[in-house]
């Protein structure tokens, strides 16, 4: 863990206290969205103490410091599973709370988040997270299979997509109002008790960015400490905003085949199932660029296949 601490803004904000919830926000690109995120928990109605903890995880333009605020600043970036277990070694609260730079907050999201997992003590808890048009980006989700990121992969299938949630693992029971138990939950907000967390290891830093909390919420309910959705609580995320989007293709890719090889599928089913969509989307492309859409079906099959490939996912 390579990380200097900066600035802690003023007086012990390491100090444990009664109720208190350690907030992990990983940095990495504009300050903006993180500053504004730090106004938003400075003035949440009704919180418990917050401890508030930014890791800057080598950003090219580096976090100011910040009154109020323990800066961590990682020296090589590690991804968001490196830059959480980094601010959650300086956590002192009972709980931690893991939050998306790119997040928009109510005034009493945070009290509203904690009232709603109240009867789930020992649980990763999330709340229903929306994009900034409202619409839902499916908090609760299934255990990945090899079968849902074919479906997702397919590019005739795009369409259909308002109709697939469950081909592609999305939990459709998680709406607004329901709250119930899942496989596992969306990791832009994650309420979860910090002892468990320590206990399980942390994020597997070995995914550089996306399918760690999933992998987390793997071992967190062998453990005993199931996920739960919340769709009583709302957040709004922007998603998308550290990144260029060939290489979030990438990064997630990487990722889906190592959790599924690491969780008990055979080595290169899924390579072998995006290979085989991939020629499917290269046969559709080529029926489309004949009808006269503007698309580039042999550019687009090769950058398909270049993000299936084995290699570093950085």
């Amino acid at each position: 863990m390579n990380a200097i601490r900066s600035a802690s803004g003023g007086g012990d904000l390491g100090a444990r206290q009664d109720g208190g919830v350690s907030v992990v926000v990983p940095h990495h690109g504009d300050p903006a969205p993180t500053l504004a995120l730090l106004d938003a928990l400075r003035t949440q109605v009704g919180a418990p103490p917050l401890q508030l903890i930014v890791v800057d995880d080598a950003s090219p333009e580096p976090f100011p410091d910040a009154a109020g605020v323990i800066v961590l600043r990682r020296e090589s970036n590690g991804g968001f599973g490196a830059a959480v277990n980094t601010g959650a070694a300086a956590a002192s609260q009972e709980r931690l709370l893991v939050l998306n730079s790119d997040l928009q907050l109510d005034p009493a999201f945070v009290s509203s988040l904690i009232a709603a997992a109240s009867p789930w003590p020992r649980t990763v808890a999330a709340p229903m997270v929306v994009g900034l048009d409202g619409a839902t980006q499916w908090a609760g989700r299934r255990w990945p299979r090899t079968r849902h990121h074919v479906v997702e992969w397919l590019t005739p299938l795009a369409r259909f997509r308002p109709r697939l949630q469950e081909a592609v693992g999305h939990d459709t029971r998680c709406v607004a109002g329901a709250v119930l138990p899942v496989d596992w939950v969306l990791g832009a907000a994650l309420l979860m008790p910090a002892d468990a967390f320590r206990a399980a290891g942390g994020f597997d830093e070995s995914y550089f960015m996306n399918v760690e909390e999933v992998d987390l919420q793997r071992r967190l309910t062998a453990a005993g400490v199931p996920s739960v959705f919340l769709g009583t609580v709302q957040v709004r995320h922007e998603g998308g905003g550290s990144s260029d989007s060939a290489r979030r293709v990438r990064w997630v890719t990487q990722a889906r085949i190592r959790y599924a090889e690491k969780w008990g599928e055979p080595p290169g089913l899924l390579r072998f199932g995006l290979r085989g969509a991939s020629a499917v989307n290269l046969a559709f492309n080529t029926g489309r660029r004949i009808l006269g859409r503007d698309v580039r079906p042999v550019q687009t099959y090769r950058r398909e296949l270049a993000a299936i490939r084995p290699g570093g996912a950085r």
